[in-house]
């Protein structure tokens, strides 16, 4: 299998000029909505569509008509909180795209927060990370997920509410895949239909969930979106050698719907 997800996470430190709060529906659609509005003021309107709305009717990866967003954000630390004027915050970009649209990205993005209302930036960290997605070596038997934000998946073309393994899998490979496909620089090689299989067969062992109910209101459309799911944590049991990686990768894209909003942030240990 030729198989490796490549990442550059970008950690913006601001610093607040006078109070700023983040409301109710999370931190990173505050700044997601901050962020569209001054990419499209300082870097034009075709790197905002390349970054915010990406879409290629018919040419995607089986066909896909909207493409995902060739970024999360990363700041559920911040949700709910209010940042006094003259004290420091931080948060992450993960950042999909390779090679020069890469470095275009990063600048593009760094012009965009410049222009952030009430903060001004105070430091950048880049990081580069490689995610091998070959089989982790030795045995391993139990894994725990936690979804730290609101998570919501769908199996069956219908939302679910229990994170099952095959589904979870599933839309964790399709994501990740696609992610690579379309940003990565060429399509994974995997045995995608044998790892669908073969996830059929590791157990939920334990489900500890709760309901989350957010909403967000388009400043641009008037329209409200829910920005809901669950959160908490489940344990599965079964070969789960093959499938660590591709969490692991997925600690860096999200899963499910909305990611782009800070949606569907996992954390994944060993049990």
């Amino acid at each position: 299998m030729q198989a490796s997800f490549f990442v550059q996470q970008l950690r913006y430190q601001f610093r607040a000029m006078e109070s700023i709060a983040f409301g109710p529906a999370g931190a990173a659609n505050f700044i997601r909505g901050a962020l569209g509005w001054n990419l499209r003021r300082s870097a034009g309107e075709s790197t905002y569509r390349r970054l915010f709305e990406p879409a290629q009717a018919g040419s995607g990866p089986s066909g896909l008509a909207d493409w995902p967003r060739p970024f999360v954000l990363r700041a559920s630390h911040l949700d709910g909180i209010t940042v006094p004027g003259g004290e420091t915050f931080q948060f992450d970009v993960h950042l999909f795209e390779v090679g020069e649209k890469s470095v275009e990205a990063v600048n593009s993005l760094g012009a965009a927060f410049a222009l952030m209302p009430k903060a001004q930036i105070a430091g950048l960290e880049i990081n580069s990370i490689q995610v091998d997605l070959a089989p982790a070596p030795g045995n391993l038997s139990r894994l725990r997920v936690e979804f730290i934000t609101p998570t919501e998946l769908k199996g069956g073309g219908e939302l679910v509410e229990q994170p099952e393994f095959p589904v979870l899998f599933a839309r964790v490979r399709d994501r990740v895949a696609t992610l690579r496909d379309l940003y990565g620089g060429s399509p994974l090689i995997a045995d995608f239909v044998g790892l669908g299989e073969r996830s059929r067969n590791v157990v939920m062992e334990s489900c500890d969930l709760q309901r989350v109910d957010r909403t967000r209101t388009s400043s641009r459309t008037g329209q409200t979106h829910g920005l809901g799911g669950f959160t908490g944590r489940a344990i599965y049991s079964g070969n789960l050698g093959e499938f660590w990686p591709w969490l692991e990768a997925a600690q860096w894209t999200g899963v499910g719907r909305q990611t782009v909003w800070g949606k569907g942030q996992i954390a994944v240990g060993k049990v």
